[in-house]
């Protein structure tokens, strides 16, 4: 059974999805169509692309339309604040490692998800790239997050599930003619765990961790 804490934190992550999603909606109404676009859950959401490019000095348009939180059913519900309401020409997609954290985790509902979210862009944005990223390694071990819930968020949000999912997205990249994306080269250690400097609790990244994966996607963007 969920404690009462749990719940409260549950519905306040809930509120402060709404929140996003209706500041997105109106941010929206002011883009310049036809740039760039990330979107996903928090493994892009916090992805600082923007300052690292100011930083590198490249000279690109991106919006992040990333959520955390949310899994491949919560992208299908609001497309047109993810995707849609930027109407751009290349999309870069990070979603599917909440799926992956479920205790009722499945490959094949992930995948079938997934193909939906594919589906629906390239009937809506025939025109667009897309780019699937593969998702990133975790490191269980070095790093251990605090708070609830923290004792099974690596009970299949595995280094081994993370592999397979990306083979299986790999497949699917190819069979809806869409790009996948490898960014995770030199990202992790020498056991293949995402390398304890760039990891705030196992999962998510500090800032020099993304910049390893912007250099990946350097040539993409």
């Amino acid at each position: 059974m969920r404690t009462e804490i749990e719940e409260a934190l549950q519905q306040r992550g809930r509120a402060e999805q709404q929140e996003k999603l209706e500041r997105y909606r109106i941010l929206n109404q002011e883009v310049r169509k036809g740039e760039i676009l990330f979107t996903g859950s928090s493994l892009m959401e916090q992805f600082p692309v923007n300052e690292l490019l100011m930083t590198s000095g490249m000279d690109r348009i991106i919006y992040n339309r990333g959520i955390g939180g949310f899994t491949t059913d919560d992208m299908l519900e609001f497309m047109e604040e993810m995707v849609f309401g930027t109407e751009p020409s290349k999309i870069f997609i990070n979603i599917g490692t909440n799926d992956i954290s479920k205790a009722d985790y499945r490959l094949e509902r992930l995948m079938e998800n997934y193909e939906k979210i594919l589906e629906r862009i390239q009937e809506r944005l025939p025109d667009a790239e897309i780019y699937m990223m593969a998702y990133y390694p975790v490191n269980e071990t070095d790093k251990i997050p605090e708070g609830a819930g923290s004792e099974t968020l690596f009970a299949t949000r595995t280094n081994e599930n993370i592999q397979i999912a990306n083979q299986a997205a790999e497949q699917l990249a190819q069979k809806r003619n869409c790009h996948f994306i490898d960014v995770n080269q030199g990202l992790t250690d020498d056991r293949g765990k995402l390398k304890k400097e760039y990891t705030i609790e196992g999962i998510h990244m500090y800032a020099n961790g993304y910049r390893v994966v912007l250099e990946n996607l350097r040539k993409y963007l």
